[in-house]
């Protein structure tokens, strides 16, 4: 699963997803993507879900980016806490997903192949998508 190697602190405030992606909202290494239409966080069993969904829908012809990379740690508290006693240890590591963002891209393959694979991959996500070809660009 995907997390930084290291970081520079340990736990990060939760902050909020507002305004377009300001880069990596443009189709720069394969011929279809998935473009995220809605803000939220993705977290790293959800991209991974969806890489496998991918590139198994492509019997591993064809080439998969993922161009987004989770390295927000979510922390919360055991069930069953009082409050108090500091914040909660790490529980998952995810990614900000701003409105317009590509999150997948994928090459080598058919149309109907791509759009179906990117159909299923979406559905594994918690973000509303929409599937763009480099044609419509």
């Amino acid at each position: 699963m995907l997390q930084p190697k290291r970081t520079k602190f340990r736990k990060q405030f939760k902050g909020r997803i507002h305004g377009e992606a300001k880069g990596g909202f443009d189709l720069n290494f394969g011929s279809y993507a998935l473009k995220s239409i809605e803000p939220e966080r993705v977290t790293a069993r959800q991209i991974e879900a969806a890489r496998r969904a991918i590139t198994r829908h492509m019997k591993r012809q064809g080439r998969v980016w993922i161009r987004i990379f989770p390295d927000v740690p979510v922390s919360s508290k055991p069930t069953e806490v009082r409050m108090g006693k500091g914040k909660g240890s790490i529980d998952f590591w995810a990614a900000r997903v701003h409105p317009g963002r590509i999150m997948f891209e994928i090459d080598g393959v058919s149309d109907e192949i791509a759009r179906e694979a990117l159909r299923l991959g979406a559905q594994k996500l918690p973000v509303l998508t929409r599937i763009v070809a480099r044609e419509d660009w």
